[in-house]
């Protein structure tokens, strides 16, 4: 599955697979582009555990509104981390053995996985003042 993003340095709309090896960069001025997209119960494995890019996983729900505000914070990490993570949304609602495997218990629920073993976990909405810590401390364990 692929997702469009545009690139932040010059506007230009690239496709993003979900999975692939390397890491994402604009087609047109070859800067690493943020890695953004979805996956579910089917594609979990492939797109999280099998990823040599870290991933921030987001479990999260349309309806829920602290998972509607954490939304675009995530999005700002992912663009200023643009080549460092992937960023993978998971809906809770569409994806309830994701969500049973790790105990999920409330949304929103982060998660940091590197080599497919997740290292980090934050439960709840934070802003980025938060947030980047958080994930800047994941990343460098």
């Amino acid at each position: 599955m692929a997702e469009i993003v545009s690139c932040p340095h010059c506007g230009q709309k690239n496709r993003v697979q979900a999975t692939a090896d390397g890491k994402p960069v604009c087609g047109k001025c070859g800067k690493p582009l943020p890695w953004m997209v979805h996956a579910g119960d089917k594609d979990f494995a492939e797109v999280v555990e099998m990823s040599s890019t870290p991933v921030l996983v987001d479990v999260w729900a349309p309806w829920c509104g602290p998972c509607r505000m954490v939304s675009p914070v995530l999005e700002k990490l992912a663009t200023e981390k643009a080549g460092q993570i992937k960023l993978v949304k998971i809906n809770a609602d569409e994806a309830p053995d994701v969500s049973r495997h790790f105990d999920i218990r409330s949304i929103p629920t982060l998660m940091v996985f590197r080599q497919g073993k997740p290292i980090a976990t934050h439960i709840g909405a934070a802003p980025a003042a938060v947030l980047r810590p958080w994930l800047e401390d994941a990343l460098s364990n």
